[in-house]
């Protein structure tokens, strides 16, 4: 089996789901972190977020996903009445299972629904090689690198086949290299899904980004959105990358100046 068949199935999913936050504030430890925040995360795109450290890009994740207590004003809707198991999530921890091999971990989705079948180990074994994880099935996380099970985990995700991803500094932990390949298999593999990406990489949004969600330092407010033409991944030489690079880490670099 390709791994191309992992596409195939995302691009068949119906119209994915846009995300909607309208005037929605947080307050954490007597501060503001969100303060009426709206945003539309456009739906069956790549949006990636950036901001300075701390003005809450990860808890927007969390809020989506369901996975904070968090009490917050406003509201935060998902469209076409998609579900929270619809969302696959992959936060900065790989959250790897230490009793299972890495194969087992890439599966567990499929293990826990009890989904799990001879096709779908064949999709995640293409999937490791491609990863660069090959030779790795049967090792358990304890024994790998902090990229390898970076990587992993990343596989876990794709492999959800979700119409809406949620994705927290997925590369971060991964060289120059690694991460050029893994962004150019997580693009292929997710096109026509919902993806919301958190990255603090100017470049990496500008690679992998259809469009580019800038936060102001807490409390957190959207500062600026950059919609670029084309489809993920981009070539860096691409001149649509620099036209935007400078604009961005000068915004970047005044929120971080507050």
């Amino acid at each position: 089996m390709r791994v191309d068949s992992l596409a195939a199935r995302t691009q068949n999913h119906k119209q994915a789901p846009a995300i909607v936050f309208d005037n929605v504030s947080l307050t954490l430890a007597g501060l503001p972190l969100f303060d009426r925040l709206s945003l539309t995360v456009v739906g069956g795109q790549c949006t990636c977020v950036l901001g300075p450290s701390g003005c809450g890009k990860s808890t927007l994740l969390r809020l989506i996903s369901g996975t904070t207590s968090f009490g917050y004003q406003g509201t935060i809707t998902i469209d076409s009445g998609a579900e929270k198991n619809k969302i696959a999530w992959m936060s900065q921890n790989d959250l790897l299972l230490p009793w299972l091999s890495l194969l087992d971990n890439i599966l567990l989705g499929a293990k826990l629904r009890h989904e799990e079948s001879a096709a779908l180990r064949r999709q995640a074994r293409h999937l490791m090689v491609e990863a660069g994880l090959a030779g790795y099935e049967d090792a358990l996380p304890a024994t790998l690198s902090g990229g390898m099970r970076q990587r992993g985990a990343l596989l876990r995700t794709l492999m959800e086949d979700r119409p809406v991803l949620l994705m927290d500094e997925p590369f971060s932990a991964l060289d120059a290299l690694a991460r050029m390949k893994l962004q150019d298999l997580s693009a292929r593999l997710t096109r026509q899904a919902t993806v919301l990406l958190v990255t603090h990489d100017p470049m990496e949004a500008l690679r992998m980004g259809q469009t580019i969600v800038v936060l102001s330092k807490r409390p957190a407010q959207v500062k600026s959105v950059v919609a670029l033409a084309g489809i993920p991944p981009r070539n860096m030489d691409d001149p649509e990358i620099q036209a935007n690079l400078s604009g961005l880490l000068s915004q970047l670099m005044d929120e971080s100046d507050r």
